[in-house]
């Protein structure tokens, strides 16, 4: 399988977790998977600027085209889209893929990524520990479409008034709460929803991210790399939860 990107586990890259591929991916100098499940890496393309794709970006991927709706052409009506926690693995490639639709994208993250997050592309950056950056509120006065919801501990209450009449936040890391949430307004046939994001990993999807990733329309954002026996930092960096786009480990 050497030269292969792998959905299923990631060889190179921290992915995630405590509990395994249920939770974000695993680490390993050898892995199998499903060959449907591979994409071939571009002899151009380094194996540090892909390894991140088959989770994080993937997400990403799902997120922003199937639960958001967006079409990565710029086809379609224009978005006002929320990335929560953007300067983060599956953050920085929502608001990359984002802006390749027709979307206005907002980004919260912390005080020092924000130039970085507006390069990616974000219209509009909030430094989240700032009042409006906590309450979301968007600097245009925009109603969001769609969150993709990267973060943690942000309350329905919070989001509600910044959606617009049919807006979806869509969790990335539904925990109870979300799932209450969830059920709550499918009952009540609320237009306003919550989405639990539940990762179904497709090839041509990640074929897709490689073939942005050679043409230089999708970037992997390296907050830093660790050998193979020094994992257990990477990992506990990863938890820390402050990293800037991906952490990776090399074998």
């Amino acid at each position: 399988m050497a030269g292969k990107l792998m959905n299923a586990v990631q060889y190179t890259a921290y992915g995630g977790g405590p509990d395994g591929l249920q939770n974000g991916g695993g680490l390993a100098d050898f892995a199998v998977t499903k060959e449907s499940l591979t994409v071939a890496r571009p002899p151009e393309v380094s194996a540090a600027d892909v390894v991140g794709l088959p989770i994080a970006g993937l997400t990403a991927h799902q997120a922003v085209t199937q639960s958001a709706g967006i079409n990565l052409d710029g086809s379609g009506k224009e978005a006002n889209i929320l990335v929560t926690a953007a300067s983060g693995g599956v953050g920085h490639y929502a608001v990359q893929l984002a802006k390749r639709g027709n979307a206005h994208v907002t980004a919260t993250c912390g005080a020092r990524n924000i130039e970085l997050v507006k390069s990616l592309g974000a219209d509009e950056v909030l430094d989240y520990k700032t009042t409006d950056g906590a309450a979301l509120n968007s600097p245009s006065g925009r109603k969001y479409d769609a969150v993709i919801h990267c973060a943690n501990g942000i309350p329905w209450s919070t989001f509600e008034p910044n959606l617009s009449p049919n807006g979806k936040v869509i969790d990335i890391t539904p925990g109870p709460t979300s799932l209450v949430t969830f059920a709550l307004k499918k009952l009540t046939f609320s237009k306003k929803q919550l989405v639990p994001l539940v990762l179904i990993p497709k090839g041509e999807n990640l074929q897709c991210l490689v073939n942005l990733v050679k043409e230089g329309k999708l970037k992997t954002v390296i907050d830093s790399k660790y050998p193979l026996d020094k994992a257990a930092e990477a990992w506990a960096k990863s938890i820390d939860g402050h990293a800037t786009g991906k952490i990776i480990v090399e074998p």
